[in-house]
């Protein structure tokens, strides 16, 4: 997120940055309810281990890629499946932190928009994590796949017995992979570099660490996407205006021309 990614006509801050104190607040509270919506979740093993039989059979069913076949590329070495938990363990949250922070920073309309939206998304998540409860497939035997994390290290989870942080039946979606996609798309279409889609990286090498570690079914990643999908029709990015200067430098602002004033990204 450097200069190379500015906009050549920087946008106007066609909404004001909102307040800092009041998107901490806002941005705690969701975590806090999101947080203890999981704990709701809890306590459903049975059902939880009833529903990844019927993923794994619905993938075969339904001629999915198998997840091992990623994991057996982890696995090739100790060094890399170590990369890939510590991927999974260190980059979720950090990386859609600092995604929010810039866009609060450089472009307040974007960061309006990408809250919104990644709100939209996880308040969703949250629901289907209460009504269908899901053991991810590092926890079912059937699918043979090998619990990396606890095998390599590190790992983010305990005994699911004792572990009260976090709700390990919650596989379905991976907003791992929800999160990362909406980074990705966010910067694409808040930037107009020539190389702004290599930010599409980040969400592809979540999908591999994901189903390599075994934490994540494809289904997961899948249901994530459209549930994304869903959320970016319905909250609708800002639009472009023109100035002739970066926005932090308090210069004067002027709207584009009415034929100009089209969707950030569109027919990009």
């Amino acid at each position: 997120m450097n200069a190379r990614t500015e906009p050549a006509e920087a946008e106007t801050r066609a909404i004001a940055r909102p307040p800092l104190v009041r998107e901490l607040l806002l941005v705690a509270g969701l975590f806090l309810v999101y947080k203890f919506g999981r704990q709701l979740a809890t306590g459903h093993t049975g059902e939880a281990f009833r529903n990844a039989h019927r993923v794994w059979d619905l993938e075969r069913a339904v001629h999915l890629p198998g997840e091992g076949d990623v994991q057996n590329l982890l696995l090739h070495g100790d060094s890399l499946v170590h990369i890939a938990n510590t991927y999974y363990a260190t980059i979720h949250f950090p990386a859609t932190a600092a995604f929010l922070v810039w866009l609060y920073l450089r472009r307040p309309a974007h960061y309006v928009w990408s809250r919104r939206v990644l709100a939209a998304v996880t308040g969703a998540a949250l629901v289907v994590h209460l009504v269908f409860p899901l053991a991810p497939p590092r926890m079912l035997a059937a699918t043979g796949l090998v619990d990396t994390a606890r095998e390599y290290g590190p790992s983010v989870y305990g005994p699911p017995q004792t572990d009260h942080l976090s709700n390990q039946f919650a596989a379905m979606p991976s907003l791992h992979f929800g999160w990362a996609l909406m980074v990705a798309i966010g910067l694409i279409v808040a930037t107009r570099s020539r190389w702004r889609g290599l930010w599409l990286l980040h969400p592809l090498l979540t999908l591999l660490v994901i189903v390599g570690t075994a934490n994540h079914y494809w289904l997961d990643a899948i249901v994530a996407a459209a549930m994304l999908g869903i959320a970016l029709a319905v909250v609708r990015p800002p639009r472009r205006t023109a100035k002739t200067e970066d926005p932090l430098r308090g210069t004067q602002e002027t709207p584009a021309p009415v034929e100009e004033n089209v969707l950030v990204g569109a027919g990009r």
